[in-house]
């Protein structure tokens, strides 16, 4: 099995380990563009650097974990929200279409 990894597992102990439990793997070279990457941010850094947007996120103090499900859940829809009305604003034209791409 092939492992892929950015520039902040590139160390020595990463290599052995990866090499102990049988991977081949391609791993960043720091100082190097990632060769499957290169320019580009993952999906998955993209969303939530968008849910660390949201203060009570970053700052969540509860010991509950249905509560930090629930801001969780929030942030994610609020998240697609943004997104489903920037798709529209872009796609489908109105009279009354803001001229701002900014949402308030």
């Amino acid at each position: 099995m092939n492992v892929n990894l950015d520039r902040g597992y590139d160390s020595n102990t990463s290599r052995a380990l990866l090499r102990e439990l049988g991977f081949t793997s391609e791993v960043a070279r720091k100082g190097v563009p990632a060769p499957i990457q290169a320019g580009k941010r993952w999906v998955v850094e993209r969303t939530h650097s968008w849910m660390n947007s949201y203060g009570k996120l970053r700052r969540c103090t509860e010991k509950n974990s249905t509560v930090v499900a629930f801001y969780l859940h929030l942030a994610a829809a609020l998240v697609t929200l943004r997104m489903l009305i920037r798709h529209g604003a872009v796609h489908y034209r109105w009279d009354q279409r803001p001229t701002t791409r900014r949402l308030k």
